[in-house]
């Protein structure tokens, strides 16, 4: 069979370094000739933002956020970033802080200088998502890919451990739907296959010893090539479920991706036979649901909806919300009967896969 795939591969600045994230961040602010320098931080990111912008001049401070980025505390900060003549986004934090970094872009135009502090990979992608009256939007568009990546796995020593573990989940969860997604390829999944063993390796050192850096960097660098592979390769069924479950419910972001990404694997997998092979292999396990709930047990990683606040009778309007939005590239046809059960076996935590 001839290999035949059109891939598109995201122009994007990595600047990889444990302990030099205040020096680096410099370099690009520097390099990009920004003049006003908004900063947006999470008040939990208090005791980093600072000292990580130590070196540059800061207009604007911003800490106005919540998670899925709602569609108001964007528009604040939108016409916080026009008001002050900001024109560069530096933002130190995780999932959420990134999102409402790529939020301002969208509509400013404003380039990003992004200093990941979790796993969440959003820092390497071009998909946004807004949340408005309990419905999740998300989107593509290059405007909102940050221009330049500063990554130091040191900033992510203050993680909790459980965090930690939901957080790599969450990228182990890019690096699935990529095998699949709607623009799969070649070149994602190979990308895909490195990150899933980078971080089958970085989390267990992780939950070990959390102040282990070298734990850190492979979890960071997994997260990177994941967070690559599925900006390239889009959102496949496993992200449709959760930007649904999140956006609709207000659930935790990383805590629901840990949780439903076995069930979304065990589904699929058995129609996806190139997918499974390089799942396993990559898990060194001889299928792919058993690496991947192998790892799990090894985390102790979030197991059932129900802990997160996901009330059983909001199964069939979960179903109805997330039916619609189910990719045609799905290895399997997907049913409303597929989605209840799948969801009704992720609420209860019970083990899927049959391992």
């Amino acid at each position: 069979m001839s290999l035949v795939f059109d891939h598109v591969t995201l122009g994007q600045r990595v600047m990889f370094s444990s302990g030099h994230a205040a020096e680096n961040l410099a370099t690009e602010v520097d390099r990009l000739g920004a003049d006003r320098v908004m900063v947006i931080a999470s008040r939990s990111e208090h005791s980093v933002a600072p000292d990580v912008a130590r070196n540059i001049d800061v207009a604007l401070f911003h800490d106005d956020l919540a998670p899925h980025v709602p569609v108001a505390k964007a528009e604040k900060a939108r016409t916080a970033a026009v008001q002050n003549a900001i024109d560069l986004l530096v933002c130190i934090g995780g999932g959420s802080t990134i999102g409402m970094a790529k939020a301002v872009a969208l509509t400013t135009g404003l380039p990003i200088v992004a200093v990941p502090t979790t796993y969440a990979g959003s820092e390497a992608t071009n998909v946004w998502g807004l949340t408005e009256t309990a419905r999740k939007t998300t989107g593509v568009d290059d405007t909102v890919l940050p221009a330049t990546v500063v990554y130091d796995a040191q900033l992510t020593l203050s993680l909790p451990v459980e965090l930690s573990i939901a957080s790599g989940l969450n990228a182990m969860a890019h690096c699935i739907d990529s095998m699949w997604a709607p623009r799969a390829d070649p070149i994602n999944r190979a990308l895909a296959s490195e990150a899933i063993r980078s971080l089958a390796e970085g989390l267990p050192a992780i939950k070990t010893d959390p102040h282990d850096v070298t734990g850190r960097e492979q979890t960071l660098y997994g997260a990177y090539l994941s967070a690559v592979a599925f900006g390239s390769a889009g959102s496949g069924l496993h992200h449709k479920i959760c930007h649904v479950l999140g956006g609709a419910y207000d659930l935790p972001h990383a805590q629901i991706h840990a949780t439903v990404l076995p069930y979304v694997l065990a589904f699929n997998a058995p129609m996806s036979p190139e997918a499974e092979r390089r799942i396993a292999a990559a898990f060194g396990t001889g299928t792919a649901s058993a690496g991947l709930n192998g790892l799990r047990n090894v985390l102790d990683a979030p197991r059932a909806l129900k802990d997160y606040g996901f009330d059983e009778s909001a199964i069939p309007e979960a179903v109805s919300l997330i039916l619609p939005v189910v990719p045609a590239s799905n290895p399997r046809p997907v049913t409303s009967a597929d989605l209840e059960a799948l969801l009704r076996a992720a609420h209860s935590g019970e083990t899927p896969g049959g391992n």
